[in-house]
């Protein structure tokens, strides 16, 4: 009996423990640990930090914003000022393109007058410095002539003009052919390829012929020369006189405005 209660006792006092363990352990985990000032002070500088960060952003947020303003007023300064420079240089090349322009009529107009007034001073002196055309040739509509009184082969005919930057006379629009009947020639060659025909002078202006081929080799072949206001095939080796043609250069118009003759008459 004494044996029932002693077990009895230790089995409450070991159920007694337990549950005091057990209720410490409890008491311990809801039981919040105290801070220690160290945290605290950590906490405080974390936070400290956070504002001065939070107002720094907000002092550069201020300034970004003033300068990005500031920028962009001037950046649409320069725009305006950008676009009002284009159109001022577009006005510009308009206003050149205009002076050219008038600069370019002018200086047709006073290369016709001066042209006029030369062959006005030529008519009266036909060696007068402001001829186009080399001495010794003759100045008509655009071209200088020059004819030598010798007789020549065909092909030496075209090698003797050749070697005066020259051509022999050719036919080739209504203005040259109206030069050729003021010159009124009779035996002279002609710069057309060899051939065998006869025509009136009027209808070989469009001919083909003028353009020379197969010159190289001139035996048997007949060449074209003019007598009057025909033309005629005769052999290449026969001798014909000789006259050539070319370009007359622009009148220069300062040999105008220095003219003794111009001086006089002012």
């Amino acid at each position: 009996m004494s044996e029932e209660i002693t077990y009895a006792n230790l089995k409450f006092q070991d159920s007694n423990k337990t549950e005091t363990t057990q209720d410490l352990q409890k008491l311990g985990e809801k039981a919040p640990s105290v801070p220690s000032p160290l945290w605290r002070q950590s906490a405080l500088i974390l936070t400290l930090l956070c504002l001065l960060l939070l107002i720094g952003l907000g002092a550069l947020g201020g300034v970004f914003y003033k300068t990005l303003k500031l920028e962009m007023e001037k950046l649409n300064k320069l725009q305006n000022i950008k676009e009002e420079l284009q159109r001022n240089v577009s006005l510009q090349l308009m206003d050149n393109n205009r002076s050219s322009e008038n600069i370019r009529n002018l200086s047709i107009t006073l290369q016709i007058v001066a042209t006029k007034l030369c062959r006005e001073l030529y008519r009266k002196e036909p060696e007068h410095k402001c001829k186009p055309c080399p001495k010794e040739w003759i100045w008509y509509g655009d071209s200088c002539y020059i004819i030598f009184n010798h007789f020549e082969t065909w092909q030496n005919s075209e090698i003797f003009c050749s070697a005066q930057n020259a051509s022999l006379l050719q036919v080739r629009n209504k203005k040259i052919l109206q030069s050729i009947k003021f010159f009124q020639l009779y035996d002279f060659w002609l710069g057309l390829s060899p051939g065998n025909y006869h025509m009136c002078l009027d209808d070989i202006i469009a001919s083909s012929a003028w353009f020379k081929s197969n010159i190289s080799d001139l035996n048997n072949k007949n060449c074209g020369y003019i007598y009057g206001l025909y033309v005629y095939y005769v052999s290449c080796s026969s001798k014909k006189q000789v006259m050539c043609e070319k370009m007359a250069n622009s009148v220069k118009i300062e040999s105008i405005l220095m003219s003794e003759d111009l001086d006089g008459r002012m």
